[in-house]
C-alpha cells in the first residue's frame, strides 16, 4: 500500500510541491482560462501553488504519497478565519505579470463561494499525469478524512471540473450551492463534507 508522509516546512519544500501540482494541473480549464499561454502557464502557475503551500505549512497542512506523485494542500478553517497570504497581490504580480487578473478574479469568486462554518479546506489535491486514475487522491482524500472524523470537522473544497466532482462525491461531498462561474470560464464546485457523512 502507498504510504502518506506529512510534508514540514524546509527549505525548498513548498517550491517542490508548486512544481507538482503545476506539472499537474496544467491541462485544467481553470488553469488555462488563468493563464491561456501555455509558455506562460508552465512559468506562472508553480509559483502561485507555491505560495499556496507555504501558506499551509503555517495555517494548515501538506500531505504527499512517499514518491512525490500525489499531494494535497490542506487549510484548517475550524478555528478562526483563514489570514490571507501575506503580500499576496504582490507577489503574484511579480511572477504573474499580465495575467495576475484573472488570479484575481478567481479568488474574489472562491471568497463569495466559501463558507463560515468550521471546516478543514481541502485548497490543492493533485496527482502527476501519468498517475492519475490510480487512487492516490483517494488515499490522500482518505487519510485526511479519518483525522477530521476524530476531531468531528467538516471539509470544503472547489471541484475544478465534473470528473473530480464525481470524485468528491464518492468521499462524501455534495455540492454547496451552485457552480462557481468564472467570467467566460469554467465552472467549477463547491462542496462541502459534514463532519459525519
Amino acid at each position: 500500500m502507498t504510504e502518506i508522509i506529512r510534508i514540514q516546512d524546509a527549505p525548498g519544500a513548498a517550491e517542490e510541491i508548486g512544481g507538482i501540482i503545476g506539472v499537474s494541473f496544467h491541462d485544467l480549464e481553470v488553469s488555462a482560462w488563468i493563464v491561456p499561454p501555455d509558455d506562460d502557464r508552465r512559468r506562472v502557475m508553480p509559483p502561485f501553488f507555491s505560495m499556496l503551500t507555504e501558506h499551509a505549512f503555517t495555517y494548515g497542512e501538506v500531505y504527499a504519497t512517499v514518491d512525490m506523485s500525489a499531494v494535497a494542500v490542506w487549510f484548517h478553517n475550524d478555528v478562526a478565519p483563514l489570514p490571507d497570504v501575506p503580500d499576496q497581490a504582490a507577489r503574484v504580480e511579480a511572477f504573474a505579470g499580465p495575467h495576475a487578473e484573472r488570479f484575481g478574479l478567481l479568488g474574489e469568486s472562491m471568497d463569495k463561494h466559501h463558507p463560515h462554518d468550521p471546516h478543514h479546506y481541502l485548497s490543492l489535491l493533485a496527482v502527476l499525469p501519468d498517475r492519475q486514475g490510480q487512487g492516490l487522491g483517494s488515499l490522500l482524500l482518505e487519510d485526511h478524512h479519518r483525522r477530521l472524523a476524530e476531531t468531528g470537522v467538516a471539509a470544503y473544497l472547489e471541484a475544478a471540473n465534473a470528473r473530480s466532482r464525481e470524485l468528491y462525491l464518492r468521499h462524501g461531498y455534495r455540492d454547496l450551492g451552485d457552480p462557481m462561474i468564472l467570467p467566460d470560464g469554467p465552472p467549477m464546485f463547491p462542496m462541502w463534507r459534514p463532519s459525519n457523512p
